[in-house]
């Protein structure tokens, strides 16, 4: 090798120890904001209590404005026609029916719960696994989740091998 390639080849190499050291503080710089976040979505659970409280007092209260209207036109009739024949029965089946629908509505809610939750767990080992370079199943047995937990996921993470890389910049072998 002439003295000219061997002086061209150290300058490459240089370059390229100088971009290959700003991507690594760079991917240092987004592993140390991403993971604390990761983590924090994972142990999370989910919803915040107050964020609960809301979406059911929200809900509930859609559904009691509904109610009320309902029970205020009866009442309205009664007012205009001057028979009450019919009323108190009318009132019974408002509230029977408002309490049937406010199971569901708490219902449907705890279910909404629960999913926002096990989204925000798929979210994270997902996030996580961008990160480490595995799959999600063997980032769920090492973290002491089960397996179950990673959803429709885990079909992905049966094909074994490893990856390397942050989020969408990572590779599978």
């Amino acid at each position: 090798m002439g003295r000219g390639q061997k002086e061209a080849s150290d300058t490459q190499r240089a370059k390229t120890n100088a971009l290959a050291d700003l991507a690594n503080q760079q991917a240092s710089q987004l592993y140390g904001i991403a993971l604390p976040q990761f983590q924090q979505l994972l142990s999370g659970g989910g919803y915040s209590p107050e964020e609960q409280a809301s979406i059911t007092g929200q809900s509930m209260g859609a559904l009691g404005s509904a109610f009320d209207a309902a029970q205020q036109r009866a009442a309205n009739r009664v007012a205009r026609t001057r028979n009450e024949a019919g009323f108190t029965e009318q009132e019974d089946e408002l509230a029977r029916e408002q309490g049937r629908q406010a199971a569901g509505v708490a219902r449907q809610n705890t279910i909404n719960f629960a999913n926002e939750a096990q989204r925000r767990r798929e979210l994270a080992l997902s996030g996580l696994t961008g990160l480490y370079g595995i799959n999600e199943n063997q980032l769920a047995r090492l973290l002491g989740i089960s397996g179950q937990l990673v959803g429709p996921r885990q079909a992905e993470g049966r094909g074994g091998g490893f990856g390397i890389g942050i989020g969408p910049l990572s590779f599978r072998f």
